[in-house]
């Protein structure tokens, strides 16, 4: 029986103030890839990184000149946005995505690669024995329910950044022109043969996670107004459902009023004042989620780019200046002045 084809690998890296991290994850990461036996490169994506994670990474350029290219942001544009720029560039047949913070060892790549040679193509990282907070872990497990039930897109670990992708999906995701994404769910909708496999979590090596709660948020609404529009359908049945209590609420009333001929108790009175904050707190509920949705909208229409690449450094070309890199919405490139 003949072996299935076992093409070339890209690792695309999003790096946000990791210079703790960095100078273990590389080495570690290039004898994973040198054992693979296979063409690879490495592109580190800088998203407007303070610390010296940037100079560490030109450092490392200067040793694995062939293999590795390092993209500057000029500003910091976000995890998913970061991703992108990597993937506008990659040449492998197969694309992995790998945090920097080594929670996710580099070591698990080879499992993700199994089934990617076998003919999946997208391939999610699930995490086992998580070495989180009790709060990120019950909190995950919650949002993974919520967005499956939300979007209809079957993932066990949604914020596993760990994944393989097939070349055909990555042009496809390139293609794509939306300001905000998720990208797992992304592909997930491109794949036509998905597969999981579950990968070790370690504690974080150094600093600190990019996620604070708000981000983590906005993460979700990301993915809740990306992929689905539930949230509106339900905030419009339950409108349907207040409205219809309140009518029958007020033929009661009527009945009690004039058939049992029975006046009205000074206690009614916080009756309806309980139900009017109801009402009010379902319609403020409403306004922002159609505020998202429309905020979104107003985003899209203005035709920002996602992110904009200041230089990429590496590679076979040396050192490129990219005056703006849009995903899809126009870039530019030229030497280097």
């Amino acid at each position: 029986m003949n072996e299935p084809a076992r093409g070339s690998v890209s690792v695309v890296i999003p790096v946000h103030n990791e210079e703790a991290n960095l100078p273990a994850l590389l080495p570690r990461l290039f004898a994973v890839l040198d054992a693979l036996d296979r063409p690879t490169e490495v592109i580190c994506v800088d998203d407007g990184s303070r610390d010296r994670s940037l100079e560490l990474l030109r450092a490392f350029v200067d040793q694995y000149p062939d293999r590795l290219r390092v993209v500057e942001l000029s500003r910091n544009f976000g995890q998913h946005p970061a991703i992108l720029a990597g993937f506008a560039i990659t040449t492998g047949d197969e694309v992995v995505t790998l945090d920097a913070d080594l929670q996710n060892p580099p070591e698990e790549i080879p499992k993700l690669l199994a089934l990617a040679d076998q003919g999946y193509d997208v391939v999610g990282g699930v995490r086992e024995a998580r070495h989180d907070t009790l709060f990120r872990r019950v909190a995950s497990r919650l949002v993974n329910r919520v967005m499956v039930a939300i979007t209809g897109i079957r993932m066990s670990d949604y914020g596993c950044m760990l994944r393989a992708y097939s070349r055909d999906v990555i042009d496809l995701i390139n293609r794509c022109e939306e300001t905000s994404t998720f990208i797992p769910a992304l592909a997930q909708t491109f794949s036509r043969r998905p597969a999981e496999v579950s990968v070790a979590h370690a504690q974080r090596r150094g600093g600190a996670s990019n996620y604070s709660l708000y981000r983590l948020v906005r993460l979700n609404f990301d993915l809740m107004t990306g992929f689905s529009v539930v949230p509106l359908q339900i905030f419009t049945l339950f409108g349907f459902l207040t409205a219809s209590g309140g009518l029958l609420f007020g033929v009661y009333l009527l009945i009690r009023r004039f058939v049992l001929l029975r006046a009205s108790e000074a206690e009614g009175v916080f009756t309806l004042f309980a139900l009017a904050f109801v009402v009010m707190g379902v319609l403020m509920a409403g306004l922002g989620i159609v505020g998202e949705y429309v905020g979104r909208i107003y985003q899209e229409v203005r035709g920002r780019p996602r992110y904009l690449v200041r230089h990429v450094y590496g590679g076979a070309g040396g050192v490129v200046r990219l005056d703006e890199g849009a995903g899809g919405r126009g870039h530019g490139t030229g030497p280097r002045p």
